[in-house]
């Protein structure tokens, strides 16, 4: 009994069912998504370095803010898994519909603040005059897709956590060939339409994501058999849902999280905006090549996510133990395989873009730096992400994440572009929390504290 808990690879096939059944199409879903940003990115690429790095800071400032909106949705995905081990359906549904209402409320206003404070955003990221104009341009219509990108992936979570995870690959899919359809006719003025370039890659984005939204919601209401959603689960009280207290009390750490992951993202961009267009470019570029090698590993721990939720909302904690052992090799199998495939990739993906030498040149150098600190990033992701918080202990990344970020990484990064480091270095300073965290991640995992089930106050609270 003894020899098989200590067993680094499960023998539950189960386990490895359910891996793949779930990390498939939640990777193709977010290869598709990532499609969506990368076809914007591509053929923005043919209008100059200028337009790419005026988009590329644009975006900056919408992840910063849907980040607070992907804390109100990793908030869903958590709870309704757990719950989803105990097959309370109703409770899922009380989740969704608070989530719901918590989500659309940030959605606006991070409309509000992207719409009404665009030039002076972007003046906190970048120097550059004509970059910030494009990126006004850009940030100020696509902010109206927040609400419904919120809706849209708080649906795909619910659905997500109850193991039907191929309606947000097809939902994704569609957004893509709309957005690629009207980026080709809006940007270059394609079947009658005046080119509108920047403006029209902004306007693509949004109709893409009312596309999603509605996706979602007609396949939510007319065609899932799980959750059955209906109208009058967001309609009805707030006092016949899931009690709002414990969902703050797990979804605010969450949300605080992505908060401090948001200003991470956000200041890095801004240390490097202002070394030059070129440093920029290249930062844009590498941030693809991280997005896209960033799919599988994604897919794989959104996976892991839901089963360990589900493991520890059924109970059964020698089995999450089992499971986190596993996953601890697995993906340091993944860290290796993808830091390979990053360096011996990077110049056949620099030379799709139509750029710069110089920014080509600094790019080569970023995803040199980006192949090391990956092999961290495949091992910590999971571990923290995928078991820690998913298992219960909601508030660990959060402290773990404000630490490295406050203390290590910016600091290091603004002392190294202060005394005119090369951009190289100072991107390697800005990442190097990827490897430190790997360290603290071996020791958490491995000590089993995290696992806390989170159903277990509210069921005896009924």
């Amino acid at each position: 009994m003894v020899e098989q808990k200590r067993r680094w690879l499960t023998r539950d096939r189960a386990f490895y069912r359910m891996l793949i059944a779930l990390a498939i199409p939640i990777s193709l879903q977010n290869l598709i998504t990532f499609a969506v940003n990368f076809a914007d990115n591509l053929m923005v690429s043919q209008l100059g370095d200028t337009a790419v790095s005026g988009v590329y800071m644009g975006n900056q400032i919408q992840t910063f803010l849907q980040l607070m909106l992907n804390g109100v949705v990793q908030t869903t995905g958590i709870l309704a898994a757990q719950y989803w081990g105990k097959r309370d359906m109703k409770t899922i549904r009380g989740i969704v519909s608070l989530s719901m209402r918590v989500g659309i409320v940030l959605a606006l206003v991070s409309n509000l603040i992207a719409a009404a404070a665009a030039g002076n955003l972007l003046g906190l990221l970048t120097d550059e005059a004509a970059v910030i104009s494009v990126g006004c341009e850009y940030l100020i219509i696509v902010a109206f897709s927040f609400v419904f990108y919120a809706i849209a992936q708080i649906v795909i979570a619910a659905m997500r956590s109850v193991e039907n995870a191929r309606i947000g690959m097809y939902i994704s899919l569609i957004a893509l060939v709309a957005n690629v359809c009207l980026n080709y006719v809006m940007i270059f003025g394609k079947l009658g339409c005046p080119a509108m370039g920047i403006r029209g890659a902004a306007i693509a984005t949004l109709i893409s994501r009312i596309v999603e939204c509605m996706a979602a919601i007609l396949y939510a209401r007319f065609c899932d058999k799980k959750l059955k959603l209906s109208v009058s689960d967001f309609v009805s009280p707030l006092k016949n849902s899931f009690p709002a207290k414990d969902f703050f009390r797990c979804g605010l750490p969450i949300v605080a999280g992505e908060i401090v992951w948001a200003i991470n993202t956000v200041t890095q961009s801004g240390i490097l905006g202002h070394y030059s267009e070129e440093v920029i470019t290249a930062s844009s570029i590498t941030g693809n090549m991280h997005t896209l090698v960033y799919i599988w590993v994604t897919g794989l721990a959104s996976a892991i996510g839901v089963i360990t939720g589900k493991t520890v909302g059924a109970g059964d904690n020698e089995k999450v133990k089992e499971y986190a052992r596993t996953t601890q090799l697995l993906f340091l199998c993944v860290g290796a395989f993808t830091s390979c495939f990053i360096f011996c990739m990077r110049a056949p993906f620099v030379s799709l873009y139509a750029v710069s030498e110089q920014a080509a040149a600094y790019a080569m150098q970023f995803l040199a730096v980006l192949a090391v600190t990956m092999l961290g990033s495949c091992y910590q992701m999971p571990c923290l992400m995928g078991l820690v918080k998913a298992g219960g202990n909601v508030s660990f990344v959060f402290k773990n994440d404000t630490i490295h970020v406050f203390l290590i990484v910016l600091p290091l990064g603004l002392l190294a572009a202060h005394f005119g480091a090369a951009p190289w270095l100072v991107f390697a300073l800005l990442k190097c929390d990827q490897i430190l965290k790997c360290i603290v991640a071996a020791v958490v995992v491995n000590r089993y504290r995290w696992i806390r089930n989170l159903t277990a106050k509210t069921a005896s609270e009924k």
